[in-house]
């Protein structure tokens, strides 16, 4: 039974959201986050990665960084660039990237139902990583960027979406990776209402990208509990921004590998090891893996077909992921790869990259590579309802959202 609530929404003036909107910070380093606000005053990410207002030599982490965010911010609510709804609402959210589409419900999910694992995760954080975000909540008083969430589609939520859609959205405009961003504003209290009680009925929900920026907005909401104690639970630091979607609307795709070196090994005895852990065949162009239990590898100019064998494939929600089977067969044992978090002999390439992102990573900078067949949205659920945690880099979730279209202020 989830708790999902309206709320006041921070939102860029009518006209502005496309040269406001800006892809999640986390998705930059720190020179193409500089790179990326080059010519674009309003861009969010002035505020999302505010190290990006000063110079290269700046700490990021500084105290004074932080609270250029917060000025930033608020200069941009004065002079009219960002406006406040004047009481509660819910958006709807529509992205389309090549002809299809997925929508969601903006709006604030409960701190409470996170503790509770109502609000499952499949992901451990990183304290560091955290710390960076708890920071800037904490000192701009505000969730800037929406927490990706999943639910089982339910009917009375699908009703809902398509009724208010049939009127013209507040904002439409298309970024400059070819998305459509569509949002429709929910102001009429019956309709509110129907969408509160509708997730009520949808059980459990899932974080499916943002597991950090969902820690964070929970600490922060537990600090601001001790800091006023008589909190009644309807404080606005009790919820975060979230934009929640049908699980049938979702599209995960492949999060791929690229190795170093072979661990020492010639060509011809690594494909020996290969051999004994997957029916391999040698095709003859790069073609992505066409159901689960296949990987593709490329190495030194071929393109190879790996088929799981049985035997070692495992009945287990986490252990039976495409993804642990390479680990834990091929990468670790035969590579060397003991911790993909920390080894920097393997990086991860996103499948929206596409295949020859693969072969040309292995023919600069790597040695082989493999494309992974995606990960399924009911993998994800069955891995978190077991309460286990997923590999790292298992999934990839394309269309990303836009951070500075919904804010909620805490």
């Amino acid at each position: 039974m989830a708790v999902v609530k309206p709320f006041c929404c921070i939102h860029p003036a009518r006209g502005l959201e496309r040269k406001i909107a800006a892809l999640p910070y986390d998705v930059y380093s720190r020179e193409e986050a500089r790179r990326a606000v080059e010519g674009k005053p309003l861009s969010f990410l002035n505020i999302d990665r505010p190290e990006t207002l000063f110079g290269p030599e700046q700490d990021m982490y500084a105290q004074e960084v932080y609270e250029a965010a917060k000025e930033r911010l608020h200069s941009m609510q004065e002079d009219g660039s960002f406006v406040k709804d004047e009481s509660p609402v819910y958006y709807i959210y529509e992205l389309t990237m090549n002809g299809r589409s997925q929508t969601g419900i903006v709006g604030c999910a409960s701190i409470d139902d996170y503790e509770r694992q109502i609000i499952k995760k499949h992901e451990n954080t990183r304290a560091e990583k955290e710390e960076d975000r708890i920071r800037h909540v904490d000192v701009c008083g505000a969730q800037t960027g929406p927490i990706f969430l999943a639910y089982r589609a339910h009917g009375g939520i699908q009703r809902i979406v398509e009724t208010v859609k049939a009127s013209r959205p507040e904002f439409s405009f298309e970024t400059e990776d070819g998305i459509r961003h569509a949002g429709w504003k929910v102001t009429e209290e019956r309709i509110q209402k129907e969408l509160e009680e509708a997730f009520q009925q949808v059980g459990d929900v899932y974080i499916a990208d943002g597991h950090h920026r969902t820690a964070s907005a929970v600490k922060v909401g537990q600090k601001r509990r001790e800091k006023y104690p008589d909190y009644d639970g309807t404080e606005a630091f009790n919820y975060f921004l979230s934009v929640l979607f049908p699980d049938d609307e979702l599209m995960i795709m492949d999060y791929n590998r690229v190795v170093k070196d072979l661990n020492g090994w010639s060509v011809e005895e690594f494909l020996g090891k290969v051999s004994e852990k997957f029916e391999t065949f040698l095709i003859g162009s790069p073609r992505k893996p066409e159901r689960k239990g296949q990987i593709t590898m490329y190495l030194r100019g071929y393109w190879f077909r790996l088929v799981m064998r049985r035997e070692y494939i495992k009945e287990d929600p986490v252990e039976g992921l495409d993804v642990a089977y390479l680990q834990r067969e091929l990468l670790r044992p035969v590579l060397g790869i003991e911790d993909p978090r920390t080894d920097q002999r393997i990086d991860f390439v996103g499948g929206i990259r596409g295949i020859e992102e693969l072969k040309r990573r292995a023919d600069d900078d790597m040695e082989v590579a493999f494309a992974m067949y995606p990960t399924s949205i009911q993998e994800l659920f069955a891995v978190a309802d077991a309460g286990l945690l997923m590999p790292p880099k298992s999934t990839w979730f394309e269309p990303k959202l836009r951070s500075g279209l919904f804010i909620h202020e805490i």
